[in-house]
């Protein structure tokens, strides 16, 4: 059995739209592959005008190897490195020279981005 939010995930499309869409919160493994083989119209016509940008990342911690999947959020940087909230800074790379380093919080459930950047 898969969860609604899995069968979002591989489908691509954001989790509101598979609870809209009246996809159910348990499907087998065959149910949704024939789902995913017959798409309804609306998956059709969302798998149609898509953009390129993914509607799901992968976070992966760069120290641990811990990973999520997550809807990425446009304020999101470039990041350098990936690490989980808990891990200390100097478990990374060092910065390289001329490069200062910055961290922002808040990305998925327990990220912290690292963002080397020149000044």
């Amino acid at each position: 059995m898969i969860t609604r939010r899995e069968a979002a995930l591989r489908l691509d499309i954001p989790l509101e739209m598979a609870t809209r869409h009246g996809i159910p919160a348990r499907m087998s493994e065959q149910e949704f592959g024939e789902f995913d083989a017959n798409p309804p119209a609306w998956l059709q016509q969302s798998r149609a005008n898509r953009t390129g940008k993914p509607v799901w990342v992968e976070l992966r911690c760069d120290v641990c190897g811990f990973a999520e999947q997550a809807r990425p959020k446009k304020w999101w940087p470039a990041f350098t490195y990936l690490t989980c909230d808990f891990h200390r800074l100097d478990e990374l790379p060092v910065a390289a020279p001329g490069l200062y380093r910055r961290e922002i919080d808040g990305i998925g459930s327990r990220f912290v981005a690292v963002v080397d950047e020149r000044p």
